[in-house]
This record gives structure tokens, C-alpha cells and sequence, in this order.
């Protein structure tokens, strides 16, 4: 099962770069972790103005077709927050909370995380987790060592 983050989602629900890979998770077991799933109602209707009604009736779509969304452990919070501390720098890699619910959801599930997101990845290979680079929405996919 791979876990998907919030870009992951709103590249395929937007058809950016990337939603051919994320079309092709999503033929697989996905999930989406609860924090994720409002920060991509929170995008898609404050950035992309989209109407809040058809961004839940497209999430709940795509939980018909397989995608799970998990919810927020205590197990989880707290693996998201010691992510955050020991990772977060304001310069280097200044990873939203959102982000560390996702590394948390896949590390605690031993799943792989897909996102373009440079800091997430960073955090997941040093926490020597499964990643699935996803293009970025300009240039070229994200470098993973």
C-alpha cells in the first residue's frame, strides 16, 4: 500500500504533471491520511477556488474506488510530531505537520510515501523509509539519493 500526500492527490484531481503516475497507484491499495485529506480541501478550494461540495464528493470518490483515508492515531500524532522536531529546520527543510502525518502514516505501516515534496522524501530516506518520487509540478522529478 502506498501512502499518498497531499500534492499526490491534488496533481491527479487536477490533472497536473504527475497524474499519470498517481493514476497508476491508484490502481493499488492508496491511502491518504486524514491531515492530508484537509490540506487538500484546504488547496483546492482556497487556491484553486474549487467548491468545497465537489472536492468532498471527488475524495469520497476516490475512497469508493480504493483509496482509504486514515485517520489520526495517537500513535500516528505522536510519530508525527517527534518527525517534526527532529527534522525541521527553517532553512533546510521546513516540512509542514501535514507532511510528518504522512511519513508518519507510512513508516509506522511500512509503506512507501509518493510526493514531489523534497523535504518529506528527505525526511523518509533518513528514516530509512519506502519512497515514490513523484515529478514536480515544474522541472524535472525530485532527486532521491
Amino acid at each position: 500500500m502506498t501512502v499518498l500526500d497531499a500534492y499526490a492527490v491534488i496533481a491527479y484531481l487536477r490533472d497536473e504533471r504527475g497524474a499519470a503516475e498517481v493514476t497508476t497507484l491508484l490502481r493499488a491499495p492508496t491511502t491518504l491520511a486524514a491531515v492530508n485529506a484537509a490540506e487538500v480541501m484546504d488547496q483546492m478550494v482556497r487556491v484553486w477556488r474549487q467548491d468545497s461540495d465537489e472536492v468532498e464528493v471527488a475524495l469520497a470518490m476516490l475512497a469508493r474506488d480504493g483509496m482509504t483515508i486514515t485517520d489520526a492515531t495517537a500513535s500516528i500524532a505522536f510519530e508525527a510530531g517527534r518527525l517534526r522536531a527532529t527534522h525541521y529546520d527553517k532553512k533546510l527543510c521546513s516540512v509542514s505537520m501535514a507532511d510528518c502525518f504522512t511519513a508518519a502514516t507510512a513508516l509506522l505501516g511500512g509503506r512507501a510515501v509518493a510526493t514531489s515534496d523534497p523535504h518529506l522524501l528527505a525526511i523518509m530516506l533518513a528514516e530509512k523509509g519506502k519512497v515514490h518520487p513523484l515529478p514536480a509540478r515544474r522541472g524535472n522529478s525530485p532527486e532521491v539519493s
